[in-house]
């Protein structure tokens, strides 16, 4: 039985966008979830701005940057002393269906096997374009895609097992997170989720989408959009997952087609006149070799005298 969920709304800046997520939780149909908002040292007024809208709402200030993993971490860690079966993580540039959370608890109550589920995932704009429908791993070709991405939802993705939740959007129970951790702040943003998934379906649960529960969320699925810090995680973390899970045999290839498609990625950018998107997936590559994790200082990219990937043209 699911009697206690606690919704945790991660931000770093986005006033607006942060206030709008908040709005569309106070809609939503379930009664039995607290909000808890965790702030990652915003610079723009989003605390002050949530406890005059809504100073019922807890509001946890981590004192810096903290990242996906460090600032989620802090509130499961806070959800559990309080009683938590469940918690929502939820980015703060989303917009959720009123029945949401409803939907999401009903189907773990059904099926005490998941230990992850998460909703159907559209883009910002209105109408029915596909951001995620669940999340799928090609160990062979190191590569983590959100299904759907892009295309019209006309009920093609029914729900379903899948490899990974988009981390926009993931419930997950108290006992999936007692048995095998909190998120791996290794990572910092981008690919922990994925990572944390993984742990979890090795540890016996099922990780589970369902298109009956929908949220917006506010991110560029197209690659020519990511700025130079998305792009040096995305690179690093890359490898750092790889590296971690993939299954023996396949491993070799795995690392393989990672640090290809990394060096095929420092090409493109410099093609397209990008240099400082090219020097933030060398900076990757070369941390990943380095095994050095957590947040880097973006000068490392903004640094025109760097060049640390030697005959990639």
């Amino acid at each position: 039985m699911i009697s206690r969920v606690f919704i945790l709304v991660l931000c770093h800046n986005g006033l607006e966008l942060t206030l709008a997520c908040l709005d569309s939780l106070r809609q939503q149909q379930y009664a039995h979830a607290e909000v808890l908002i965790i702030d990652n040292a915003s610079q723009d007024g989003t605390p002050e701005a949530i406890r005059a809208a809504h100073p019922d709402l807890g509001l946890i200030r981590t004192g810096d940057n903290l990242g996906y993993a460090g600032g989620n971490n802090i509130g499961i860690r806070v959800a559990l002393q309080r009683g938590a079966d469940a918690v929502f993580l939820v980015n703060n540039d989303t917009l959720l269906d009123p029945e949401c959370v409803a939907r999401l608890v009903s189907v773990l109550e059904a099926d005490p096997r998941i230990g992850v589920i998460g909703p159907m995932v559209y883009t910002w704009e209105e109408g029915r374009v596909i951001s995620s429908a669940g999340g799928a791993i090609d160990w062979w070709h190191a590569d983590a895609i959100n299904v759907g991405m892009g295309e019209v939802d006309r009920g093609q993705y029914q729900a379903r097992p899948v490899d990974f939740i988009n981390g926009c959007g993931l419930m997950i129970t108290r006992k999936a997170i007692e048995r095998v951790g909190l998120l791996d702040e290794r990572y910092f943003m981008y690919w922990e989720e994925a990572d944390w998934c993984v742990r979890i379906r090795r540890a016996g649960f099922r990780v589970h989408f369902d298109p009956g529960a929908w949220m917006r969320h506010k991110a560029a699925i197209r690659p020519d959009r990511l700025g130079p810090a998305t792009l040096y995680y995305l690179t690093r973390n890359r490898l750092l997952f790889f590296a971690t899970h993939t299954p023996l045999p396949l491993k070799p290839a795995a690392l393989a087609h990672a640090f290809h498609g990394a060096l095929r990625g420092v090409s493109h950018e410099r093609r397209a006149g990008r240099a400082e998107h090219a020097r933030a997936i060398q900076l990757g590559i070369v941390h990943g070799l380095q095994r050095r994790w957590g947040r880097v200082d973006a000068l490392g990219w903004r640094d025109t005298r760097t060049d640390m990937v030697s005959g990639v043209t």
